[in-house]
């Protein structure tokens, strides 16, 4: 059974940080590309974030500079680091594992950010 769950979501200031992690079993970790999605209330999913395999990333317009995420195959687990907050960065993050057309997702995790 696939299990991606994501976790370290939660209420943060202006201009903080968290980091988030997304814990997976069921699946061949290391084979999968990662992606980090988020969807904010009343607006659609959008890509924020991704690592492939090999570790390269790749970034949103708005992530960039501000986001990094890594992945560790030891642990079977992506990380996305943000720092430099912003409210309009409050939303449902979700991970999300690929590989050959085949996607599986989590549960999601709150991102909040005040002004």
């Amino acid at each position: 059974q696939v299990q991606l769950v994501e976790s370290g979501g939660g209420l943060v200031q202006f201009g903080g940080s968290l980091r988030l992690s997304c814990a997976t079993s069921g699946i061949e970790f290391s084979i999968y590309h990662m992606r980090w999605y988020r969807q904010a209330p009343g607006k659609q999913r959008e890509l924020v974030a991704s690592i492939n395999s090999g570790g390269t990333t790749n970034y949103a317009g708005s992530a960039k500079g501000r986001f990094t995420t890594s992945r560790d195959n030891a642990k079977n687990t992506v990380y996305l680091q943000m720092n430099s907050l912003k409210p309009e960065d409050t939303a449902v993050y979700y991970c999300n594992a690929f590989r050959n057309s085949i996607g599986y997702w989590g549960q999601g995790t709150q991102v909040t950010v005040s002004s």
